[in-house]
């Protein structure tokens, strides 16, 4: 019998060689044949999966998103039954900051997506609507931690959720060494502490 080609793993295995090759080299060589060599195939067997580079750049960001969200979710249910939103909040932030290996590897990809985003208009609706979708689930969040007296109701969940993005800022300055990992918890510890100060 022919051997059974699991496509979608396959498709996988170029999207983490892409994320390799972005991380250790850099933009520049985000090429098709840069990573048909780091997946181990020939450029022919990588465009049987993906007929564009722009093709596969969609679906390595697609899929550091999906690994993003399987990390939250771990994150969440850690947190047992009916977690305080601040721990939730916590944890959304954290696993989109590049603190450990796997985070660090999807932040780079999310970095090197939005700079190919900023010359094409399809990327940048994608990126624009992943990014829209996230941020309307932090609101949400808020708005149901003010309207459970959990965060003082004269704060505006727009301007707070606006704010809470911002911490995701912290990404240039940790790849860079301007600040360590714990200096950066320690800062969204102190805005999360400051935003809930009703009762616990």
């Amino acid at each position: 019998m022919p051997k059974q080609v699991d496509h979608r793993a396959r498709r996988e295995a170029i999207a983490r060689a892409l994320w390799r090759v972005a991380e250790q080299r850099g933009v520049p060589h985000l090429t098709m044949r840069e990573v048909a060599q780091e997946a181990g195939m020939s450029l022919g067997q990588l465009q049987h999966y993906f007929a564009s580079r722009e093709a596969m750049l969609s679906f390595a960001m697609d899929f550091a998103a999906e690994q993003t969200t399987l990390r939250v979710g771990r994150g969440l249910a850690a947190l047992g039954d009916a977690p305080h939103p601040r721990d939730v909040l916590r944890v959304m932030l954290t696993e989109t900051l590049p603190l450990h290996p796997d985070a660090r590897a999807t932040s780079r990809m999310s970095a090197a997506y939005v700079l190919e985003a900023l010359h094409d208009d399809a990327l940048r609706a994608r990126a624009r609507d992943g990014i829209l979708h996230g941020r309307d689930l932090v609101e949400q969040l808020i708005r149901r931690a003010v309207a459970d007296g959990l965060v003082p109701a004269d704060r505006d969940p727009v301007a707070e959720t606006h704010l809470l993005l911002a911490l995701t800022g912290f990404t240039t300055l940790l790849e860079l060494g301007a600040v360590g990992p714990e200096e950066v918890l320690a800062a969204i510890d102190q805005h999360l502490d400051r935003l809930f100060t009703g009762p616990a």
